[in-house]
């Protein structure tokens, strides 16, 4: 007796050489719309889905496949379910191939909500749901990269003495595509229709985009997954031209490194070690200027960090890192031209990141996450906090004002407690010492300033939180800063203006804080 394979796809990849070998093995196929006409197309006898059950596809195809003979067909228990599928004319379905409507790409591409609400597939994912329920029975193939495997499963006679373990593995990749598939359908509605609050229940898709040789230590495992259905900036958009794989630790900072550069909107260059700056710098010369501005900063630790730019880079900028004869484990750029491709691939493990073009002008979407164990903690992206400084005591200096503007910028992605020094040299702006991560404040303000390269005095200084007490301005006194901005909003902000107005300093308050832990 022959053997029923539905099929029903979007992605029509590999499906004619697919069905022919279902063909020679002995199934008839059924099929629905645009997939019966490829079959049919290429020659392959088809029962269409609307004969099958003799009922006519309604609404546009919104109904065509929810119906007993098709869902019987497919949840039918082999051995119980016989006699009242025979009764009710319900042939037993033992390959159930589908894979759902272009959701996902529908809306990347700038879909209407109207446009999207008809890409969201209903009869697939119920399709696809009961051929994993009753995989004991049944192959559900929601990719291509399965149909060889399939192939090699299904005979003539029977099925192979290994396809109950590929039958249980299939249905297991149906329900995390199902899964995913509704997450990104959730998650882009809600966005548009219920954008406030805090749901109660939350799905996050995720999809893999690559292994990893381990984690940030060898005896962790990794990979990076990214979420589909996002543009604006995501990793998972970056386009690696030349080097070797990335690592867990690559990817980190170099998500770190991408923060801080694109707060700029001069020409910069930000080189991260650590998940922390340890040189930036800003020039309107452009950014290979910048590059050697934010190299002096420390040149010992950018051995091995990443280096990023907010302009594109050209042969100017090659030159300028290969000049520079420092090690960097990835170089990113939103462009990187013809020449520059050139003289960066004398250094074949160098890894290079293109970004696309419009990374300047985009956010991050959904929302900034952190795994916790047993959960997650889930926050809005500190990115586009707009606020009003408030000059505390004397008004800053207009190269005080820039230097001041660039530490703040820099300090929001520092690891807390974040202090950061910056003084103008040689026409732009460079980082001069930072103390990140250190458990009080006064220690991150001395930290800061015992790792600055250039002369202390006439910097200025950001706190990404308010002074608790007095001492850390007292150590920036000592070392001759001319300004501050911070938060303010301590309960001994008189205490720390009062020492900042006795050396004559400018400090400006933000009224917002910007830990990151």
């Amino acid at each position: 007796m022959s053997r029923l394979a539905l099929l029903s796809v979007s992605d029509k990849k590999g499906l004619v050489p697919f069905a022919e070998g279902l063909v020679a093995r002995g199934f008839t196929l059924l099929s629905t719309g645009g997939t019966a006409k490829a079959l049919l197309a290429a020659g392959l006898p088809v029962t269409k889905v609307s004969e099958h059950t003799g009922a006519p596809e309604i609404f546009d195809g919104r109904v065509k496949t929810l119906h007993p003979r098709i869902h019987g067909g497919i949840l039918g228990r082999r051995g119980l379910d016989d006699a009242v599928a025979a009764e009710q004319g319900i042939a037993f379905i033992d390959v159930v191939v589908v894979n759902l409507y272009p959701f996902e790409a529908t809306v990347l591409g700038g879909a209407s909500l109207g446009e999207a609400i008809e890409q969201i597939d209903i009869g697939g994912p119920a399709m696809v749901r009961a051929a994993a329920k009753n995989h004991a029975s049944v192959y559900v193939v929601v990719d291509p990269g399965d149909y060889e495997s399939v192939l090699g499963a299904v005979a003539s006679g029977g099925d192979s003495a290994d396809a109950p373990a590929l039958r249980g593995r299939l249905a297991v990749k149906a329900y995390r595509h199902t899964a995913t598939y509704d997450s990104v359908v959730s998650s882009w509605l809600a966005a548009r229709l219920d954008p406030a609050g805090e749901p109660a229940e939350l799905a996050i898709p995720l999809r893999r985009v690559q292994g990893m040789r381990y984690g940030e230590n060898p005896h962790q495992s990794a990979a990076f997954y990214s979420t589909p259905g996002e543009g604006g900036r995501s990793l998972a958009r970056a386009t690696q031209l030349q080097g070797k794989e990335l690592s867990f630790n690559n990817l980190a900072d170099l998500d770190a490194t991408l923060r801080v550069v694109f707060e700029f909107d001069e020409p910069a260059a930000v080189i991260v070690k650590h998940m922390n700056p340890c040189g930036a710098a800003v020039h309107p010369d452009g950014v290979a200027k910048a590059y050697v501005l934010a190299l002096s900063a420390d040149p010992v630790s950018a051995y091995g960090g990443i280096l990023a730019f907010n302009r594109p880079m050209g042969a100017v900028e090659a030159q300028a890192i290969l000049d520079s004869k420092v090690f960097y484990e990835v170089i990113a750029a939103p462009g990187v031209d013809t020449d520059a491709r050139a003289l960066l691939a004398s250094k074949k493990n160098l890894r290079v990141m293109e970004l696309p073009a419009d990374w300047a002008a985009s956010r991050p979407a959904g929302q900034d996450a952190r795994r916790v164990q047993g959960g997650w903690l889930l926050q809005d992206w500190d990115v586009g906090h707009e606020t009003t400084w408030v000059e505390a005591l004397r008004s800053p200096t207009v190269d005080e004002a820039r230097a001041l503007r660039f530490a703040w910028a820099l300090c929001r992605n520092v690891k807390s407690n974040a202090i950061v020094l910056a003084t103008l040299a040689d026409g732009g702006v460079v980082q001069n010492g930072v103390g990140a991560g250190q458990m009080s404040r006064v220690d991150s303000v001395k930290l800061a300033v015992a790792k600055a390269r250039r002369p202390t005095a006439g910097s200025v200084l950001a706190s990404d939180a308010f002074f608790p007490f007095a001492d850390g301005v007292e150590v920036a006194v000592a070392a001759g800063i001319t300004a501050i901005v911070q938060p303010g909003g301590s309960i001994r902000d008189e205490e720390v203006l009062a020492t900042a107005r006795g050396a004559g300093m400018a400090m400006s308050m933000t009224g917002a804080r910007h830990f990151r832990h």
